[in-house]
């Protein structure tokens, strides 16, 4: 049982599913019937994602009621933080969905911070094996970003304490900072993603992804995630991987993304990113919680 509150403090209990994008892993509940109501859903995901203490997850995501597609995601990273999008969680979120029957067709729409995503399904006997998203096109205007200064930032200077990297900036409906690599896999990611993260230049902090060529055809992507740290997977950021290599001339626009816990497919072509994925299912539960008023 985790414990908010004091002796006034209520029970709530919480059933969920643990789930996984390429080893970006999630906690997620169904809150349809509002059971977040008066809650604070980040300071839950805060306590809930730490390993080791609790269920331990990347983040939490919770299943919403919309009025303007079928279902809502809210996303909170393991820090407590909201963030806008979320293109590993988005596939989990589908895959519960449909197999809780809370939306029973192969395409699905839903909204999210970063507006409305449409979703497709594959499906065999019931059970959701692969997930393709409309990640809606990349914004590359710094302001919204958002990011310090006017125009684009591709292949750009960023100086990090007299330290200089050429960075490309965008949003996938989240912010990413990309920068590239020889060696991808002896890069010390965990000494510049958070330098980065919280670089001044990038106001509401920033996704930052260490991508290495392998081909034009494919990419070899370490993420550093905005609130989590180095995560196994990130759909995003491989969406703003490849719209980085396109448009600095290192990749096409139809890649295979090789990042720790597996690969993606990302497409981009005529203004518009298509990505698609697995998502799984790890173990569900169900949790206490006594919650302060």
């Amino acid at each position: 049982m985790a414990d908010f509150g004091g002796e006034d403090a209520r029970m709530v209990r919480l059933r969920f599913w643990k789930m996984h994008g390429l080893g970006n892993d999630y906690i997620v509940i169904d809150n349809t019937n509002g059971v977040f109501d008066g809650i604070d859903p980040g300071r839950i995901a805060e306590m809930l994602c730490r390993r080791r203490f609790s269920i331990g997850a990347d983040g939490m995501l919770l299943v919403c009621r919309s009025s303007v597609a079928d279902v809502k995601m809210r996303i909170f990273n393991a820090d407590g933080s909201e963030a806008e999008m979320c293109g590993n969680g988005i596939r989990c979120l589908a895959k519960y969905c449909f197999e809780n029957r809370i939306v029973s067709k192969a395409e699905m729409k839903i909204e999210t911070l970063a507006g409305i995503k449409t979703v497709w399904l594959r499906t065999e006997n019931g059970s959701v094996k692969s997930v393709t998203v409309d990640m809606g096109s990349p914004i590359l205007e710094k302001s919204m970003i958002p990011m310090i200064g006017s125009g684009r930032c591709i292949d750009e200077e960023l100086d990090l304490n007299g330290e200089i990297f050429r960075v490309t900036c965008l949003s996938v409906g989240n912010p990413h900072c990309v920068i590239f690599v020889d060696d991808v896999d002896g890069f010390p990611v965990e000494r510049y993603g958070p330098k980065i993260e919280n670089h001044p230049a990038f106001p509401k902090r920033t996704n930052v992804e260490f991508a290495e060529v392998l081909n034009e055809d494919e990419l070899k992507v370490r993420v550093w995630e905005r609130g989590v740290g180095e995560t196994l997977a990130c759909g995003t950021g491989a969406c703003a991987s490849v719209v980085a290599a396109r448009l600095t001339g290192r990749a096409s626009g139809k890649c295979n993304v090789h990042l720790r816990g597996g690969d993606l497919k990302v497409e981009f072509e005529d203004d518009r990113i298509l990505m698609s994925g697995s998502a799984e299912k790890a173990f569900e539960g169900v949790v206490d919680l006594r919650i302060q008023p």
